[in-house]
């Protein structure tokens, strides 16, 4: 069948169909183009025919007339027999390029597609192929720079017809004049115009049918429909094309093109009509073989009529069961006992919210599980080390052991995140990927090529660039081959393992059909492109540098953020960094891709997923992960291109903004519409998307600022967040003690089923006098969600078992931001701790000694133990997300230092120890209780006991040693304590 018409509707815009090309208009020549032509002509003529007759006039013929004997070995080496050593590297030079020039022509008459590579001529070829470029520039039209010049005449189609695109300057970056390249690029705009035109209005020219066969990648290159355009079209800017052309038809392996990017080596593609190139496959064809004549006319069936018919019976694109590369994975019922979506918290963001946007809580943050996580945790993380850093500071003085409260949109956005975030889902997440990198490396395979992850109904799906082989248990094949899934329930049987994240670039886009859809941003074969309006643009890239940044599946990355986000640096600085411009990412990613690939030539890798597994570092071939957001220029445009045609081998992934959707190298476009809607048609995908606006931004912001020590030099407020009345009238209505067991005092044990959830809830506001938003409290409560009437009901509940004050208020009461807070007749040891504390070292006790020493030892015996120390491990599970349990040692250690000093201000050496071994039982890693301990005990004059003091510490100190500190002070308090260390090693 040399030919084959289509027929339908002319305005049909879903039937592929060949496009035959219009005439371009090419640029007359001008005198420029006859000079270079010349000068290209001259400078061949010189090399090719020049040199060697130079070298045969002044030298003549290098190497010897006779056979070699013995006695050269021996002879002098004289000037001469330098020259004739270096003639033969001349001549080898020459011949080499001559071979260039050679090949570089039979390239461009002969229409075999790209040009052949002769072995190790980089530089030599790339010079023959702009000479030949500049001399044919004249002598044939600017389509006769492409490989395909054969083709002229001899298809029967018009003349017309046969005059392909201008893409010189699309196929060799560089080698042309940017004015050349500017030249051809609107050469090829117009040709697309004509094409789309003539394929609208006259669908009934026929052309031959070509077809071709997506071959095998080269180590982890895969071919794209980019390149394939580039090659066969002259454009990569013309797959959309190929992509109408054969997506959701069948292919040989069962499988759909539902994505415009992403192919698999053997599949089929139908062509446009002036495709060229000899990698083409025009049928009728001789030259292959019956069985892929058989596999090309069962393609060429599923045409047209078969791909309407195809969409009818397998329903929308998206929910296709073929081999698209990022398609939804297949659905099923949420298990029991599980939450309907382990990422996405659908179930509980409704269950809790029903839309209730009266309490002031962000539904971006609160939709956002794995960000909101990430968030939480770092700025636990953050928290803590302020924490710590004011306690080693503290020098003459005592710094509390407050952070600021949020107030305002930051605590606003922090209840936000406890609503929202799921460290469930990012602990599984995380040993999950980890547990299959061991697993690959167990077994020797490789990692697989992860495009996407969609986190479904509790489970993992996986999606693999092309099929990797059966999956290593408890892995299970999915959908089709490209499918990796883990259950929830095998998941979690993953305990902490010692391997390097493989996916640490995988980020979250948004939901679709309660799936979450995580991104591998290093994995994509080129750059993603994002449109859309700039502010809706600027909260998708916030969302995505935000979680990246504190991802808990990734070890170490460097994340660079142009065109926004400066302040969003704050959130992890060890891994954002901010440039000003497009010119210095550039110059910086130009060093970083150079570096990157000599690296893993060095190791002998074909990629850095190979350097991920095995025996390598886990900080090596850590991503970088490009966030441009500004609209980049044409020319830096085609450069970024350039860096990112092999960004995925070497784990730099690109996300760029746009404001068309025409960006060079774009593999996967998508857009933001003002809805929150990112969609991505060629994708087949339409996600609600994950989003950080502009003030959501700002707050999270100002949560990480406010523990800033830099913002705040003298640390931490000395002042707790409530103080009670310690005196006698101050005695509380109810009284719980929450340093150790958990107890309450003054009021009646629940005896219904109720009574754990009520403890709980009134432990949540007793450590947290600021108020608790009734968000927060359901999530807290119901990890896996709770109806909106439930929460409410436990509420009034809890409201009616605290009771009321003798004026009749309740004690659990609504402040006007909605938030529920306890009256002061409500009160936690805890509280009374923080208030001794306070009263001795800023009250009362300052002007008075003996006040102060009773103050504090009050305050050291309340201390009983870890803070709930009998509560269930099933419960609780929120003081995850609390820095209490950092903030009550390092109370308590404070209080036993202050009685210690206290004690030894009256040479009370052993009233003193007594204090701090105390505090150590709470405090027990505290250098500072340990340093205090060393110096009382040299104070009661016994070396037997400073040296059995120091060698208890020392057994504590384990692999890691003293700190330096301590080491300074056993010097000088006991300076033949290494000689006791040395005698017992």
């Amino acid at each position: 069948m040399a030919r084959r018409s289509r027929s339908g509707s002319t305005g049909s815009p879903t039937g592929p169909r060949n496009r035959t090309p219009q005439p371009v208009r090419v640029r007359r020549r001008t005198f420029g183009d006859f000079v270079m032509a010349f000068l290209a002509f001259v400078a061949l003529l010189a090399l090719v025919v020049g040199v060697p007759g130079a070298l045969a006039y002044f030298v003549g013929w290098p190497l010897p007339h006779g056979m070699p004997s013995q006695h050269w070995l021996t002879q002098e080496i004289t000037v001469q027999t330098f020259l004739h050593v270096l003639t033969v590297v001349v001549w080898f030079a020459w011949a080499q390029f001559t071979a260039c020039v050679l090949v570089e022509v039979k390239a461009a008459l002969s229409g075999v597609g790209l040009p052949g590579r002769v072995p190790g001529a980089g530089p030599s070829q790339l010079l023959a192929r702009q000479l030949v470029t500049a001399l044919l520039l004249v002598g044939a039209t600017a389509a006769s720079l492409t490989p395909g010049l054969s083709q002229l005449g001899h298809n029967s189609a018009p003349e017309g017809n046969h005059k392909g695109t201008v893409a010189a300057a699309q196929q060799t970056p560089g080698l042309l004049s940017q004015q050349q390249a500017k030249a051809t690029a609107a050469a090829v705009a117009e040709q697309a115009d004509h094409v789309a035109a003539q394929a609208q209005s006259d669908g009934g020219k026929h052309g031959a049918t070509k077809f071709y066969r997506i071959q095998p990648p080269e180590g982890r290159h895969h071919d794209s429909l980019w390149e394939i355009a580039q090659r066969h079209l002259g454009d990569g800017r013309r797959y959309k094309e190929i992509y109408e052309l054969n997506k959701d038809r069948l292919q040989v392996d069962g499988s759909r093109l539902t994505e415009a990017s992403l192919i698999r080596p053997g599949w089929i593609m139908e062509m446009p009509g002036d495709a060229h190139g000899g990698e083409l496959v025009e049928m009728p064809d001789a030259h292959i073989s019956h069985a892929a004549q058989k596999q090309i006319q069962e393609y060429d069936k599923s045409g047209h009529h078969a791909h309407e018919q195809g969409r009818h019976a397998h329903g929308p694109e998206r929910h296709s069961q073929g081999g698209g590369h990022v398609s939804l994975p297949e659905q099923r019922g949420p298990a029991e006992g599980t939450r309907a979506d382990g990422a996405g918290q659908q179930t509980r963001q409704h269950a809790t919210a029903s839309q209730d946007h009266s309490f002031g809580l962000s539904e971006a943050l609160v939709g956002a599980p794995l960000l909101a996580a990430g968030l939480l945790a770092a700025l636990g993380h953050r928290r803590r080390q302020a924490l710590w850093q004011s306690a080693l500071a503290a020098v003459g003085g005592r710094r509390g052991m407050q952070p600021p409260t949020p107030t305002g949109d930051a605590q606003n956005a922090q209840d936000a995140l406890l609503v929202g975030a799921d460290p469930g889902a990012v602990r599984l997440l995380d040993r999950s990927l980890r547990g299959l990198a061991a697993a690959l490396a167990a077994e020797s395979r490789p990692l697989p090529v992860v495009y996407a992850a969609w986190l479904s109904h509790g489970d993992l799906h996986l999606q693999l660039a092309q099929p990797a082989g059966k999956p290593p248990a408890p892995w299970r094949p999915g959908q089709d081959q490209t499918f990796w899934v883990l259950s929830r329930t095998d998941a979690e049987r993953y305990d902490d393992t010692d391997t390097a994240a493989p996916y640490p670039g995988l980020v979250s886009l948004g939901t679709m059909d309660d799936s979450r859809l995580l991104l591998n941003l290093e994995a994509v074969p080129g750059i993603v492109s994002l449109s859309g309006r700039e502010s809706d643009r600027a909260a998708v890239f916030a969302s995505v540098a935000a979680e990246l940044a504190t991802s808990g599946w990734s070890d170490r990355m460097t994340i660079t953020l142009v065109g926004f986000g400066e302040d969003l640096t704050a959130l992890a600085p060890n891994r954002l960094r901010h440039l000003d411009g497009i010119e210095a990412l550039i110059e910086t990613m130009e060093a970083e891709t150079r570096q990157r690939r000599g690296a893993l030539g060095a190791a002998g890798h074909d990629s850095v997923l190979t350097g991920r597994t095995g025996p390598a570092q886990h900080t090596r071939w850590a991503p970088h992960l490009v966030l441009l957001a500004a609209q980049p220029s044409a020319e830096d445009a085609v450069k970024l291109a350039e860096l990112a045609a092999d960004a995925s081998r070497l784990g730099i992934g690109y996300l760029v903004g746009t404001e068309t959707d025409d960006l060079p190298g774009a593999a996967w476009e998508m857009q933001i519409t003002h809805e929150g809607k990112l969609l991505a048609p060629l994708l087949g995908l339409e996600l609600n998307a994950q989003l950080l606006p502009a003030a959501q931004q700002r707050a999270v912001v100002e949560l990480f600022a406010q523990v800033d020590p830099e913002r705040d030099p003298d640390g931490p407020t000395t002042t707790p967040p409530f103080l009670v009345d310690i005196s006698e009238q101050g005695r509380p209505a109810v009284y719980a003690r929450l340093v150790g067991p958990y107890e309450i005092i003054g009021l009646d044990t629940p005896e219904d089923e109720r009574s754990a959830l009520l403890q709980e809830a009134l432990a949540l506001l007793l450590l947290h006098r600021e108020g608790v938003h009734p968000r927060v409290l359901a999530a807290a409560l119901w990890p896996r969600g709770v109806t909106e009437d439930v929460r409410d009901a436990l509420v009034e509940r809890l409201r009616v078992w605290l009771g009321t004050d003798p004026d009749g208020a309740a004690r659990l009461q609504t402040d006007a931001t909605g938030r529920l807070i306890l009256t002061q007749s409500v009160v936690s040891d805890l509280d009374v701790l923080r208030s001794l504390y306070h009263e001795a070292t800023q009250g009362k006790g300052v002007d008075n000694r003996a006040v102060r020493g009773r103050l504090l030892t009050d305050a050291l015996g309340l201390v009983r133990g870890p803070l709930l120390e009998d509560r269930p491990k099933s419960r609780y599970g929120w003081l995850g997300h609390e820095i209490i349990d950092a903030q009550l040692p390092l109370l308590v250690a404070d209080i036993g230092l202050a009685l210690s000093a206290f004690h030894l201000e009256k040479d009370r050496a052993e009233k003193a120890i007594e204090a701090l071994e105390a505090a150590l039982k709470t405090a027990p890693a505290d250098e500072r209780l340990w340093n205090e301990s060393l110096r009382a005990t040299h104070v009661t004059g016994d070396p037997d006991r400073l040296r059995a003091r120091a060698a208890d510490l020392l057994s504590r100190s384990g692999a890691r040693g003293l700190p330096p500190r301590t080491e300074a002070l056993l010097d000088e308090l006991l300076p033949t304590w290494r000689e006791g260390v040395a005698a017992a090693g």
